[in-house]
């Protein structure tokens, strides 16, 4: 069964100060060597320029490390209250680093906090380590999940980003990367990442200052993540995220030759974007979308839900025509609240733009034989 519902959207911009020409004209972000611009929930490309260029990615590799690190915390394999020991390996790391000496041992939470504010690259091997057994099994974890993650031009060499010529990636596996880690991270991620300082070691005489080298994080409205870089070879990097009434950017700029010159032009990218587009919430979560009706089922015209909320972002100042489609896949009862019985597909301009999947409101029971004879039978009556 498909229903197609029509949907006019007609929004005129309610400010005469919001630019008016597309972003390439705008220039944005001109001193980037690559730059993209993104909705973090739909993964919608905003604006882009070389986004797909391979590029040394520095720190901003531990987006990567992050993942692999909430991967694990959420299949219960590694808690944050867990207490790690570091190796000799792990302590011998240069470049951003939080001290970390052999045999010391911290909590998975306060290694978070030195990875993703002060980009502690000691912290990173020593998490890696612990989830995958080795350094290197953890950097063979790292690129299998770029694999997964359909990600086009990314190789790494190590959980840190200091510097290989082997290990690189491009803005637009950035920008996938952090929507994939915010949608694994959620909240948990943003009290950390939101943090301009903080503090490891706290109960002991080594007690140490975190300070995080996102300055936009104090001047930019509604950001709260997420990392930076930098090395001779990769230049200034940023892949910041920010959130203003319930639309997510994230903004990625790369090899900028001033730290200055990257935190504005990454704020020129993100204003673009909260300037120009809005999400549209088409249902909330667990919303009715319509009755499908379900042969043999004790309940003939079941309730159609998604489990979360159907949203596509839009340009304001288009009048796009957007129209919505279930596909259904699975209609034979028994069925179980939350099963996927198809799919809810958006459509703008016969292109589909996003996809939802769509459950039962309850659970769904199959008629036993006597019902369905006394059905047939009655039909005959």
């Amino acid at each position: 069964m498909i229903k197609k519902i029509f949907i006019c959207l007609c929004v005129t911009l309610l400010s005469i100060s919001l630019p008016s020409v597309h972003a390439e004209e705008l220039k944005l972000a001109p001193n980037a060597a690559s730059s993209i611009l993104m909705e973090a929930s739909t993964k919608q490309v905003l604006n882009s320029s070389h986004e797909n260029e391979k590029l040394f990615p520095a720190s901003t590799t531990k987006i990567m490390t992050m993942i692999l690190l909430f991967e694990t915390i959420n299949k219960g394999t590694l808690k944050w209250d867990d207490v790690l020991t570091c190796s000799a390996y792990a302590a011998s790391m240069g470049g951003s680093q939080v001290y970390l000496e052999e045999g010391e041992k911290m909590n998975v939470s306060d290694l978070f906090k030195a990875i993703s504010i002060a980009s502690g690259n000691d912290a990173c091997v020593m998490v890696g380590e612990r989830i995958a057994g080795s350094n290197d099994g953890f950097v063979k974890m790292m690129n299998e999940k770029a694999k997964e993650l359909n990600l086009v031009s990314t190789h790494f060499m190590n959980a840190t980003g200091l510097h290989d010529d082997n290990h690189y990636t491009c803005a637009l596996d950035l920008a996938l990367m952090a929507a994939y880690l915010i949608e694994i991270g959620g909240e948990r991620l943003f009290q950390t990442t939101s943090l301009y300082d903080s503090y490891i070691r706290e109960n002991s005489a080594q007690k140490f200052w975190l300070v995080n080298t996102n300055k936009l994080l104090k001047s930019y409205e509604g950001a709260d993540g997420l990392k930076t870089g930098y090395t001779k070879e990769a230049g200034y990097c940023i892949v910041s995220t920010a959130k203003r009434n319930g639309l997510r950017l994230i903004a990625v700029v790369m090899k900028e030759s001033d730290p200055k010159v990257r935190n504005q032009e990454v704020s020129q990218l993100l204003d673009y974007g909260f300037s120009l587009y809005e999400n549209i919430t088409l249902f909330k979560k667990d919303d009715v979308i319509e009755k499908v009706k379900i042969e043999n089922a004790k309940e003939k015209n079941v309730e159609v839900i998604c489990q979360e909320d159907v949203v596509y972002v839009k340009d304001k100042s288009s009048q796009d025509e957007v129209t919505y489609e279930i596909n259904y896949t699975d209609l034979v009862p028994p069925i179980k609240k939350g099963e996927t019985i198809g799919h809810l597909l958006l459509m703008r301009n016969d292109v589909n733009i996003a996809s939802f999947d769509v459950t039962t409101l309850k659970d769904v029971e199959a008629l036993t034989l006597p019902e369905k004879m006394y059905n047939y039978l009655k039909a005959f009556i």
